[in-house]
């Protein structure tokens, strides 16, 4: 099978999967019925178990080699260094076009933050033991943290915190983010970072956490609720020297 249909089937069944294991939420006149956390996991945790279970496969290896070949071994691309973002942006821009959203946008940064840092957490803690070395390293520049995709994570709790927020009032919006996280994990691949379970993990690990926050709503503090004049919005780039840096952008409409 050729590259281009291995990775539209892959992006296919992905797709598919994601828009028909989502939570079910009926108008407010009706009865409101929303899956079980049981049914909230199930795609999340089937997505993490086939990254594993094609991890060092002949199959995985096979199907990079053929993705390396069709980019070129000397394709090279930072897209993903900013499709991982978007999810965000969109985020920020529907509040402030005042889109319709699950949350008010104090919760929305909370539950942001929590599925960013505890999936980061995750992704790092399965590098840094794991030690997999990824597809493009060589014997002078060696690299061991090829499992999960760390970018693929982050893109995936940016679009999941996206898609939760708007999946009842703006469908098309809630689901773009999605198309920018597979955007990214596909480019990981393409530059050689990444192999495809790398990516899996990395999207399944983010999907799960991301759905475990929103179903048990951990810290329900907000300080701001009965304001609606101040927003704040997270800002994370880079720095000079490329490190990743945080902070907020602070509004106030008077």
């Amino acid at each position: 099978m050729s590259y281009i249909r291995i990775i539209t089937l892959v992006i296919s069944v992905f797709t598919f999967s994601t828009l028909n294991s989502q939570i079910i939420l009926l108008d407010k006149k009706h009865l409101k019925k929303e899956k079980s956390l049981l049914q909230k996991s199930i795609l999340p945790a089937s997505i993490i178990i086939s990254g594993a279970a094609l991890s060092k496969s002949l199959f995985e290896k096979s199907l990079q080699k053929d993705i390396r070949k069709f980019a070129g071994n000397n394709f090279n691309s930072s897209i993903e260094d900013y499709t991982r973002y978007v999810p965000i942006i969109e985020l920020y821009a529907a509040d402030i076009l005042n889109i319709k959203a699950k949350n008010h946008w104090f919760d929305q940064t909370k539950n942001l933050t929590m599925s960013i840092l505890i999936t980061d957490f995750i992704t790092y803690k399965l590098k840094k033991g794991i030690k997999k070395e990824r597809p493009g390293s060589t014997i002078t520049h060696p690299s061991y943290e090829s499992f999960p995709s760390g970018h693929t994570s982050f893109a995936f709790a940016n679009a999941s915190v996206l898609y939760q927020e708007f999946k009842d009032s703006n469908k098309i919006l809630a689901y773009s983010g999605y198309a920018f996280a597979v955007t990214t994990g596909s480019f990981r691949m393409l530059n050689n970072a990444h192999y495809l379970s790398d990516v899996l993990v990395g999207a399944g690990i983010a999907i799960l956490v991301t759905e475990l926050i929103y179903h048990f709503e951990p810290i329900k503090w907000n300080p701001f609720k009965k304001n609606e004049n101040i927003t704040f919005i997270p800002k994370i780039g880079r720095d000079d020297f490329g490190k990743e840096n945080y902070g907020l952008y602070f509004n106030v409409r008077f």
